[in-house]
């Protein structure tokens, strides 16, 4: 038997693109379509005009002014002909064009389905256009939906073409970030924005990322021959603008390690009090762990944690046994993490392991921690994730715990392990 067409799909060919028994011709653009009023009067926009006392509820021709330059001839042709149809087809690339048009026209549904689009495919290559956009026509939920693909894929797909994208604001908002998914440890959080802020700078630079940083190396020792030295690179007119950034970095846990100490001190991209306020910190953070007994912290300071706990992430690339530490000063514990057999287990080092520093030998000391783990597919579209929450874990001398035991739904790699440490107690920091 031979299909009958649909009255939806005739509705659409008969009365939008043919035009038949059109009641109001819309102009804009430069282009004209032969429309029904009563198919308009469901947007906002056109209802408003109809019903109202307005000199274009009589018009039969109505010229309309699209402020918005995001707003083209063929965002118009699919948003007007949304009116004639029960489903539209968006692309991915006309979705920003096919919202805006749908925002100025007031069309509710087909804002709702542009966010959804968005939602969907998000990548490296449409995040921040995804998330300007949604600010500008108040899609919160593909804001909120952008910013969290970043912040789990930041660090796992730097590009030029990203780096070069990223507002100040919103790297800010990355950067201050407990929930960063960082790869390896904070050093990288450094090393990345070091290249971020040289293709900002220098946006017309194209080549390899594998390039950038040997490029921002030579460009800011430039800068420092032509400053003379004294002068950090934030602190000079060109980089000031990115000094909040840097100033969510967490510095104590970058100076801790010697060959990353030595890189920042090189820079000199970083205010020089900055510094010698975080080694102070340090410094006293370390007599109070050798001296004065503090065996860490004793209870959940969650404004602590995400402000100050230490970032530090591992890439598993496929299943076995791996065994590492986080390197870095711990204030004398060295902590151990093994992934075997489905579990996650730290173990704290005093002699079985030979390790790098000093280690305490004090009876029983404290952490506080969160781990995740999470997998994603090759857009960076979270798969499935796994959180301990904030918690506090006391260990005698080389004594091991299970921390978290994965699920086979988990088992999808390469997989990403995130780590949240604090070593100190809050109360005994050297704030002041």
């Amino acid at each position: 038997r031979k299909k009958l067409k649909s009255t939806s799909k005739y509705i659409y060919q008969t009365l939008f693109l043919n035009g038949e028994n059109s009641d109001i011709k819309i102009c804009a653009l430069g282009e004209e379509w032969n429309l029904h009023k009563i198919y308009l009067c469901q947007s906002g926009y056109f209802s408003s005009m109809f019903s109202g006392s307005w000199k274009e509820s009589s018009m039969n021709v109505i010229e309309l002014e699209i402020p918005d330059q995001n707003i083209d001839v063929e965002a118009l042709q699919v948003a007007f002909g949304s009116l004639y149809r029960d489903d539209v087809l968006i692309n991915p690339g006309r979705v920003v064009a096919l919202l805006a048009a749908a925002c100025m026209l007031q069309l509710d549904g087909l804002i709702q389905q542009c966010g959804e689009t968005m939602k969907e495919t998000i990548t490296a290559q449409t995040v921040c256009g995804y998330y300007n956009s949604a600010g500008t026509y108040g899609l919160d939920s593909v804001k909120k939906k952008c910013l969290e693909w970043l912040l789990n894929n930041l660090m796992t797909h730097q590009s030029v073409g990203l780096f070069k994208e990223l507002s100040i604001n919103l790297m800010k908002q990355l950067i201050s970030s407990s929930n960063l998914f960082v790869l390896q440890v904070e050093m990288d959080v450094y090393t990345a924005l070091k290249k971020w802020m040289f293709l900002q700078l220098v946006p017309s630079w194209n080549g390899s990322f594998k390039q950038v940083l040997a490029e921002a190396d030579a460009w800011f020792a430039e800068r420092r021959r032509e400053f003379g030295g004294g002068v950090a690179f934030l602190e000079s007119a060109q980089g000031s603008a990115f000094a909040p950034v840097f100033a969510h970095l967490r510095l104590q846990y970058i100076i801790s390690d010697l060959a990353s100490a030595r890189i920042v001190e090189r820079d000199a991209l970083l205010p020089s009090e900055w510094l010698s306020s975080v080694y102070k910190q340090q410094w006293f953070a370390m007599l109070r762990a050798e001296q004065d007994n503090d065996t860490g912290p004793q209870e959940i300071n969650k404004e602590e944690l995400e402000g100050n706990s230490m970032r530090c992430g591992r890439k598993l690339a496929k299943d076995g046994d791996y065994c590492w530490r986080w390197t870095g000063f711990n204030f004398g514990l060295d902590l151990l993490v093994t992934y075997t057999n489905r579990y996650i287990i730290f173990k704290r080092n005093t002699l079985n392991q030979p390790c790098s520093g000093s280690v305490s030998l004090q009876p029983r000391r404290s952490i506080a921690f969160r781990l995740r783990l999470a997998s994603f597919d090759c857009s960076g579209k979270m798969i499935c994730s796994r959180t301990t929450g904030y918690q506090i874990l006391t260990l005698e001398k080389d004594q091991e715990q299970i921390v978290m035991n994965l699920d086979s739904r988990l088992l999808t790699f390469p997989l990403y392990i995130c780590c949240n440490f604090l070593y100190t107690s809050p109360e005994k920091r050297a704030d002041s």
